[in-house]
């Protein structure tokens, strides 16, 4: 069967021994993706919205280098620091995905890598 690792170029990729994305035959599954700005940085700190789009834009990115199309995603998880802040994810996660409508779960985490990071996505597609 098919399989292509894609990477981010994150340091972490090689420590932790991971890849951003992997295609396998018809199913991408991207992993958890941080608020990382161009520049390697934290994007939109404090900003929950704005790291969640930021995110989205990374998995949106990433699967369309595996080869997919983001109308085909069929899971996505939201992992918050706070899940008192859920609605401004969901805010985000909504204006995506809002006509795709993937199965989406939201999680709360004790913290992330990086202090700064309020929330993490990990997504699901399928190529068809």
């Amino acid at each position: 069967m098919y399989r292509r690792n894609v990477s981010s170029g994150s340091p972490f990729e090689t420590e932790i021994g991971f890849s951003r994305t992997v295609r396998l035959g018809p199913l991408i599954v991207v992993a958890g993706t941080a608020p990382i700005d161009a520049s390697g940085g934290t994007a939109c700190r404090g900003d929950v919205y704005g790291q969640t789009r930021r995110c989205l834009e990374i998995v949106a990115a990433a699967i369309a280098e595996a080869g997919g199309a983001l109308e085909n995603t069929i899971r996505t998880r939201i992992l918050l620091t706070d899940i008192s802040r859920w609605r401004e994810a969901a805010s985000a996660h909504g204006e995506v995905f809002g006509a795709i409508r993937p199965a989406c779960t939201f999680l709360e985490v004790s913290r992330f890598i990086d202090p700064d990071w309020l929330v993490e996505i990990e997504a699901d597609c399928a190529i068809v």
